[in-house]
């Protein structure tokens, strides 16, 4: 019998613990939202004020709670320190946007020419610039979520299965494979500034220099302490040095190739004559190159994700600040570097290294022996900043692995061990898979969707533009004009790889 009793309290509500459906790929939101039951008048008189004002209150809550973390996040490297700013944001974006595949560009120009090669720069350059902008807005949702990594909110807006599929293997290698070819680069150019530096020396004495294995070893072990660094905001002052490094070596490079002069026989005209499908090939090929200088997306929302936010300030205007400012000083070395690289070499242009190699090669007589070793110290120092903050994803990904399993923060033993398996793995395929880098446009041409198709296709499903908006119809023409290209790009790459070859030796870096 029911108890009639007036006096009698009611019961308390129960607390009904709700999990937000994007929590599981953001650190953000609560990890709980208490609610109650609602009485059946409020529904039925206060419903229609009560929705709107519930939806707004909500939508405050989720803002105010955009610092507040998922306990695994908090244990992180990329999201355990959220004290970022726009500083920090153009070092490791400076950091990460300019690299040896720079000095490349002028090779690129071989195949398309004055014109074409500077349309192609100028076109792939704003797209980018574009694509960094809707991952930047698309960094918070209004909800409160954040995506701090490029591969959770692929999962988010894909769905878990083919979120995987598209993104999973291309941002493992712009991560992964850049650190690889960091090693390549660092040990290479360690051992030309070894011989630069010693000379002949060498030859009077019975010891021997050092192999390119151990070079590569050298560089490792350097990259690997280095990397004991805890979270990305801790190397804030490694990418500034970085960042420092790369414009200084690409202007060094590019400022003295134009005051030698053009090579006598470096020819900037087309091509001979070729078979329509080698020149489309060719072009292919270069277009692939230009794609693969415009790498980063892939770290773009781990940068982001560590900065704090608010309703008032929220992370994506420090974001965008600190990358219009990155990139705009990008463009100054990118674009002198294409252009004064293939003014100088042309046709001569070394597929290996690029403007670095040519620089030893045809003016390692004719210029200082200071500034060739200065450039050969900041293409080190550079490779191995770098190469923090590639790996950092990396880091975080392996670490993730623990904190799941083991629901609380790695032990600073098994964080290092990671760390030095990585470095171990990577130093491993160095030497095992020498002709990596040669791989440029093949590379280019996977890694393409990441840059500049999936974030438009992100656009869409997030924020859902109306229908045949000037919004809508840009992200759909700019997404699948990128996986087109992409497709292409892949199919240009292969053709050449089989009809002219590249010379692949296993175990024996050069």
């Amino acid at each position: 019998m029911a108890d009639l009793n007036p006096n009698k309290k009611a019961p308390t509500p129960t607390m009904i613990p709700i999990q937000s459906p994007s929590q599981l790929h953001s650190p953000s939101p609560a990890n709980s939202i208490p609610m109650t039951p609602k009485s059946p008048f409020i529904t039925r008189v206060m419903t229609p004020l009560a929705s709107p004002m519930k939806k707004a209150m909500a939508s405050m809550q989720g803002y105010l709670e955009f610092t507040k973390l998922n306990p695994h996040d908090e244990w992180l490297p990329i999201t355990e320190s959220r004290n970022g700013n726009a500083f920090y944001a153009a070092f490791h974006t400076l950091s990460s946007g300019i690299g040896i595949q720079a000095l490349v560009l002028p090779l690129a120009f071989i195949a398309l020419g004055w014109v074409w090669g500077i349309i192609s720069l100028s076109t792939f350059f704003v797209w980018q610039m574009y694509t960094l902008w809707l991952l930047i807005q698309l960094h918070e949702s209004p909800s409160g979520a954040r995506y701090s990594r490029y591969l959770w909110l692929s999962m988010l807006t894909f769905g878990e299965k083919l979120g995987k599929l598209m993104t999973l293997i291309p941002t493992i290698y712009l991560s992964s494979g850049t650190c690889i070819t960091l090693i390549m680069i660092g040990g290479a150019t360690s051992r030309l500034l070894f011989n630069t530096i010693v000379g002949n020396a060498w030859e009077d004495k019975n010891d021997t220099p050092l192999t390119m294995v151990e070079w590569y070893l050298v560089f490792t072990c350097l990259a690997v302490v280095l990397s004991q660094l805890p979270n990305l905001n801790s190397i804030a002052g490694v990418s500034l040095i970085g960042a420092i490094t790369s414009v200084s070596y690409c202007t060094i490079i590019w400022v003295v190739s134009v005051v030698e002069g053009r090579i006598d026989s470096g020819s900037n005209a087309q091509p001979e004559k070729v078979s329509g499908g080698a020149r489309v090939c060719d072009v292919l090929n270069a277009l692939g190159i230009v794609a693969f200088a415009f790498r980063g997306h892939n770290l773009v929302l781990e940068i982001q994700g560590t900065m704090p936010s608010s309703l008032k300030q929220p992370s994506r205007v420090p974001m965008w600040k600190g990358v219009k400012y990155s990139y705009f000083i990008i463009a100054l070395c990118l674009f002198p570097l294409a252009i004064g690289g293939y003014w100088a070499y042309g046709k001569l242009m070394p597929t290996t290294g690029g403007m670095l190699t040519a620089l030893y090669k045809y003016h390692g007589q004719s210029t200082s022996k200071a500034i060739l070793e200065l450039t050969s110290v900041l293409v080190i120092i550079n490779s191995l900043t770098s190469f923090q903050i590639y790996a950092m994803p990396v880091f975080d990904n392996l670490e993730l692995r623990y904190v799941t399993k083991m629901n609380g923060p790695c032990p600073w033993w098994v964080r290092a061990g990671s760390r030095v398996f990585f470095g171990g793995l990577a130093f491993f395929v160095a030497v095992a898979l020498p002709f990596l880098p040669s791989l440029a446009g093949l590379i280019g041409g996977i890694a393409l969707p990441i840059t500049l198709a999936y974030p438009c296709f992100m656009w869409i499903v997030m924020k859902k533009p109306d229908r045949y908006s000037v919004m809508w119809w840009l992200n759909w023409i700019l997404g699948c004009l990128g996986m087109f290209l992409s497709v292409l790009l892949v199919f240009g790459a292969i053709w050449t790889i089989v009809t002219r070859g590249i010379e692949v030796h296993f175990f024996k870096p050069e």
